[in-house]
């Protein structure tokens, strides 16, 4: 009984927060490059559509990641690192890499 209490943490708060606003950002960083980068690059016919159901889907799966993660601290600092990137990454491919 005590080994599986103690490694729970009453932290669902942090981890929620984190899957909702970091975890939107990560997930419209990743479509974004998707856009950008992927098959017919951004002027491909029929890839708005695809784009904008990638976004729910990968956002469910950031969110599905983040509960497992030994705490809320952790989930910030691997989510909200990788929406840093994936930002970055996209303004890279929106501006031709020339800043």
């Amino acid at each position: 009984m005590s080994a599986s209490k103690s490694q729970f943490r009453n932290d669902w708060w942090l981890k929620s927060l984190v899957a909702i606003v970091p975890g939107f950002v990560l997930a419209l960083g990743l479509a974004g490059l998707f856009a950008w980068w992927g098959p017919g690059g951004i002027d491909a016919n029929n890839k708005v559509q695809f784009n904008m159901w990638l976004i729910a889907i990968l956002w469910l799966l950031i969110i599905n990641l983040v509960f497992p993660l030994r705490s809320g601290w952790r989930a910030l600092q691997w989510i909200g690192g990788l929406a840093i990137v994936s930002q970055g990454l996209l303004y890279l491919a929106r501006t031709g890499g020339a800043a």
